[in-house]
């Protein structure tokens, strides 16, 4: 019924920049969170940013000051811009929804994309 789809990842050198989109597709009324998660080989996955419907943020201590994330309401996207990059945010990348509301009613909890990697290496 609903579909993440994120794009952006890619191969970057040390202090280069990356910007991650995601796009939620389907008959969709209103989206609650969204936000970005990572996973590192070997390592859980933690949150990296979120954003409400009205555009509050939180961000792990990691990616504050490097990292914006950003909404479209209007087109169901969600957008993670990377600054500063170390090798250290080297991970996949999953876009993440906690609440999609659709027309009709149906409430969706807890979506998943299908993840983009960011390699950051010399």
């Amino acid at each position: 019924q609903v579909q993440l789809v994120e794009s952006g990842g890619g191969l970057v050198q040390p202090g280069g920049s990356l910007r991650l989109s995601c796009a939620a597709s389907g008959r969709i009324f209103s989206i609650n969170s969204m936000g970005w998660y990572r996973q590192a080989p070997g390592k859980q996955r933690e949150l990296v940013a979120s954003i409400t419907d009205g555009g509050s943020t939180n961000y792990a201590d990691s990616a504050k000051g490097r990292f914006t994330i950003s909404r479209d309401n209007a087109k169901n996207m969600v957008h993670l811009q990377m600054n500063s990059l170390k090798a250290e945010d080297t991970a996949v990348y999953y876009c993440y929804t906690d609440l999609i509301l659709l027309y009709g009613g149906t409430r969706i909890r807890d979506s998943w994309g299908q993840g983009t990697q960011v390699t950051v290496s010399s």
